[in-house]
């Protein structure tokens, strides 16, 4: 996605000043946005342009930061959200929908001072039912607000050590053994970003979340990350016979290498499809100079999940999502768990539910979850 004019008109830019020495701004228009990510050390693929325009194109969230740093200034700090207005769900500030994990990039006791005061002023006026932080690292920021939380792992691999080394830090019994197969099984490999491979994935992602009756969300979600990333955006897909066994997509940022999404066919899962595809991805990492694979979240109970991670010998961290409400209304402010009675009648019904049905649930639904 090509940058945008930098704005002249402060009025433009700065649009509020919701509260002293705290600007509002534009990401997406305001031309200085691009450099300050390039500059922070932890600016991630999530407060990128081409994340929030993909967000925005898609389910309508209007992106908004704020900063201390004033228009005439470069940018030193800013925290990024996603207006998100929904009749079903209510108003709030997410930072950010879809996204694993979104740092405030604040340096400093005083910028931690200054967005809490603006964390109670918005709460405060009743403006938006709660305020969500996904922080990479821990955050405490002091308020008289009502605090919940929600705890995820996080799995990252460092790719400082030579592919020889990484290889044999994989699990032996598991990791290793399936990317051989795939080998043995001479797979097909094949990467890139175009309609085609976009179907491909998007076929074999609506059948995955139909195994773990959950609706897909909405192709043209997958379409517009593509189209906003341009080359950063792969999509890989793994083969045998023309059959399509495993596809993912990577985003790569900086020095970091993020695995975003995952599918695979279960019935074939034994000729090590998926495995490949993390091993050539590791590889292109690793000789394209990149430091880190980002293998993103894992929910609680999906001890699968977390166990495939850690056998590439990524290091794991706990993700700990924070929100913010009025004292006495946020009782139940994050969603209720999957064994609540009325989560459980949905799986139920998501799980008989033919794919084109899901794929239209996904389309109602996801604006309104971000």
């Amino acid at each position: 996605m090509s940058d945008t004019l930098c704005l002249t008109s402060v009025e433009e830019l700065i649009g509020t000043c919701v509260a002293k020495h705290l600007y509002q701004i534009d990401p997406l228009r305001d031309c200085r946005w691009a450099g300050f990510l390039e500059r922070h050390p932890r600016a991630s693929v999530f407060h990128t342009k081409a994340w929030l325009e993909s967000l925005r194109r898609t389910y309508g969230y209007k992106p908004i930061a704020y900063t201390t740093s004033a228009p005439s200034q470069d940018l030193d700090n800013a925290v990024v959200f996603c207006s998100v207005d929904s009749w079903l769900t209510g108003r709030r500030l997410v930072s950010l929908p879809f996204s694993d994990h979104c740092e405030p990039l604040l340096d400093g006791a005083e910028d931690l001072r200054l967005f809490g005061e603006f964390l109670q002023h918005e709460i405060g006026k009743n403006v938006v039912r709660y305020i969500e932080m996904r922080p990479l690292e821990s955050l405490n920021i002091a308020t008289g607000l009502h605090q919940s939380t929600l705890t995820y792992t996080f799995h990252r691999l460092d790719l400082a050590s030579d592919l020889g080394t990484l290889f044999r830090n994989f699990h032996k019994g598991s990791t290793q053994r399936k990317i051989r197969r795939a080998a043995r099984e001479h797979l097909e490999y094949r990467e890139g970003s175009s309609e085609p491979l976009v179907d491909e994935f998007y076929r074999l992602f609506c059948l995955t979340r139909r195994r773990h009756s959950i609706p897909p969300q909405p192709k043209r979600w997958f379409r517009n990350l593509m189209n906003c990333f341009g080359e950063a955006l792969k999509i890989r897909v793994a083969r045998k016979h023309g059959r399509i066994l495993a596809a993912m997509i990577t985003i790569s940022h900086k020095d970091t290498l993020v695995y975003k999404y995952g599918c695979s066919d279960p019935r074939f899962n034994n000729l090590g499809g998926m495995h490949l595809l993390f091993w050539k991805s590791i590889q292109e990492a690793k000789n394209s100079g990149l430091r880190f694979l980002d293998l993103g979240r894992t929910d609680a109970g999906q001890t699968g999940l977390s166990t495939f991670k850690s056998r590439w010998g990524a290091s794991s961290s706990v993700l700990t999502y924070r929100r913010y409400a009025a004292l006495g209304t946020a009782k139940h402010i994050f969603d209720p768990p999957v064994t609540d009675w009325k989560s459980r009648i949905a799986k139920q019904v998501f799980a008989h539910s033919h794919p084109r049905v899901l794929s239209v649930m996904g389309n109602l639904l996801y604006k309104h979850v971000g």
